[in-house]
């Protein structure tokens, strides 16, 4: 099968990134190289592009796509160490860095990666396609385990039956595949629950964020994209679920707050200033048009913050 991901919120982004054709950019999450190639497309020969991509399937087709680039530099890492990558090319700052975190076509479509509901396969999620599996996780975990990941992950509020049914249904064999954890799920949900939309969701949702280390990996990866930027560079961040875009929201203010000292200070002794500034104050969500042709934007939101011109770190 290709490697299809159609880019989200494309020219937003690009837009967003205000690209310098002499700069240096990091494509944090590179998959079929939709991004990456109108970044690419906008650099001169003395510009800069890095793609970074866990998962082999990403690098080989971002390697072929963008093979007509000559100063295009694909490698198989995960976001969270940009900073050694960059270290490792020689790199010390940068124009800016995009990081689109939702799972990709290719990976949902492809029924063998595990993703999906949708399809039956192992139960598998994993996108370096190395490590712990999902299947691994429901077969291990204790029952108080498996509902806290459900619940943290998935906000799923079902999360204590479903990990029960779970633990009593590998009493008797395995939960080896997407269909048996599926059945499970339907199982352990009210039927008006089953109505309203998939159950599935959610709990396929907090398995691969679990088997992915995802939220480890995107913290350490935001304070590093951060700190490789020059004054003035952009980190443009696409999320498409309400806990990854809450960290992100969360880091940004945090590098936009200025003096820390306490409110009955009669002037500021910490001297600390801004690190960066936001250029979106709302996230940026797809437009209608967007909407009608990909239907997986719909909960997409991107967040730009500008490292700030003073900031010499």
């Amino acid at each position: 099968m290709d490697f299809i991901h159609i880019p989200v919120l494309l020219g937003e982004s690009i837009n967003g990134l205000g690209i310098d054709p002499d700069g240096i950019y990091v494509d944090g999450t590179v998959g079929g190289a939709g991004h990456s190639s109108e970044i690419a497309a906008r650099l001169s020969e003395k510009g800069r592009l890095i793609c970074l991509d866990r998962d082999p399937d990403a690098v080989k087709t971002a390697t072929e796509r963008l093979a007509k680039y000559k100063n295009v530099t694909v490698v198989q890492s995960n976001y969270s160490d940009v900073r050694s990558v960059l270290d490792s090319l020689g790199v010390d700052k940068v124009n800016g860095v995009l990081m689109d975190l939702g799972v990709s076509s290719h990976q949902l479509d492809e029924g063998s990666r595990g993703f999906s509901y949708h399809q039956d396969s192992y139960l598998d999620m994993r996108m370096s396609q190395t490590g712990t599996s999902a299947a691994d996780l429901v077969n291990t975990l204790s029952e108080q385990q498996l509902a806290k990941i459900i619940f943290e992950y998935g906000e799923e509020k079902f999360s204590r039956r479903i990990a029960a049914n779970i633990v009593r249904a590998r009493e008797d064999a395995p939960v080896q595949t997407t269909s048996q954890l599926a059945d499970i799920i339907r199982q352990s949900v009210p039927q008006k629950a089953r109505r309203e939309k998939n159950p599935c969701k959610k709990t396929f949702q907090a398995l691969r964020i679990a088997v992915n280390s995802e939220f480890e990996h995107l913290t350490k990866g935001l304070d590093d994209a951060f700190e490789s930027l020059r004054p003035g560079g952009r980190l443009a961040v696409i999320t498409f679920h309400s806990l990854e875009d809450r960290l992100v929201k969360q880091k940004f203010a945090g590098w936009c707050k200025g003096c820390i000292c306490p409110p009955d200070f009669p002037q500021c002794v910490c001297g600390r200033k801004p690190l960066g500034r936001l250029i979106t104050r709302k996230p940026v969500e797809a437009d209608q048009s967007e909407l009608e042709k990909n239907n997986r934007s719909r909960s997409a939101k991107l967040r730009i913050i500008e490292r700030s011109a003073e900031c010499n770190g």
